[in-house]
């Protein structure tokens, strides 16, 4: 697992009218875009291990969502819909004008989200380990529940330690590993509104549709990558993408497929993005 950013990445700050969003681009500008979200409490550096496979055909364009990493963390704006119009924005600040968006977990939802608004904008999809509705998800520990809990969740937040955010974040894999300590920086960086905020956005987003209906509207080209060990959501869940998408459930896998296994996410995205472009 990448410990470090690739070698030779444009990072910066893009100035939008509500905040900055932290974007880091690799490979040659000229090549066609392919834009990576990361997920819930999560930054760009969760990427890494898939990046420079990617960024030898491709311009490969990592965010910072509303919250997370070194964007902005303002007292809203944090559902699904607004980060999705805050990607498509940055995205016209650093002239893309047609991308391939890659999400996972939260920014899955938050992928097909800019699709719904910017059709002009988005070629295809890629959802990475991320349940088709509400009922998909696994019930997490009670210290997650208790986060979320408008009534003890500030003080669970302010008690955080990194052996805490560890533990957390270890459901994410599907046996027990280091985690890097950028991951674990990253998230103890991060304020109790953008958890919160971000925290309840996706089941809300999901409630109100779920992404496979989402996607049959938006008609793209969709690929699912799922963790056949995923403890976050439900593997059989995958099923319900079948229509609308093409699946790949890989054996031994959890919820983190390009960090556990970045040769064949790697692989999968490639040839994806390779297939959408024709």
């Amino acid at each position: 697992m990448a410990e470090h950013p690739p070698a030779e990445a444009d990072d910066r700050l893009v100035r939008l009218d509500d905040g900055d969003m932290h974007v880091v681009q690799n490979g040659s500008p000229d090549a066609p875009a392919v834009l990576l979200i990361h997920g819930f409490a999560a930054s760009t550096p969760w990427w890494d291990p898939v990046v420079p496979r990617l960024a030898d055909a491709y311009r490969v364009i990592r965010v910072d969502l509303l919250g997370h990493g070194r964007s902005s963390s303002p007292p809203g704006g944090y559902d699904i819909p607004a980060q999705a119009r805050r990607v498509g924005a940055a995205l016209d600040r650093l002239g893309v004008n047609r991308v391939t968006a890659i999400g996972h977990s939260t920014g899955g939802a938050i992928v097909t989200a800019l699709a719904e608004r910017r059709p002009d904008l988005v070629a295809a999809l890629a959802l990475i380990g991320i349940g088709p509705d509400v009922e998909a998800r696994i019930p997490q520990g009670l210290a997650s529940r208790l986060l979320l809990a408008p009534l003890t969740g500030r003080l669970v937040w302010l008690l955080k330690t990194q052996a805490t955010v560890r533990k957390a974040a270890s459901s994410a894999f599907s046996r027990p590993i280091t985690i890097p300590d950028v991951l674990v920086e990253g998230t103890m960086g991060m304020t109790y509104r953008a958890v919160a905020g971000t925290g309840r956005a996706v089941m809300d987003y999901l409630g109100e549709r779920s992404l496979p209906a989402r996607l049959t509207a938006i008609g793209l080209p969709v690929l699912v990558i799922f963790g056949a060990e995923d403890h976050r959501w439900r593997s059989s869940s995958v099923t319900a993408y079948r229509d609308v998408a093409r699946v790949e459930v890989l054996p031994g896998i959890g919820h983190t497929p390009m960090m556990e296994d970045p040769q064949t996410t790697g692989t999968l995205l490639l040839d994806f993005v390779a297939e959408a472009a024709r």
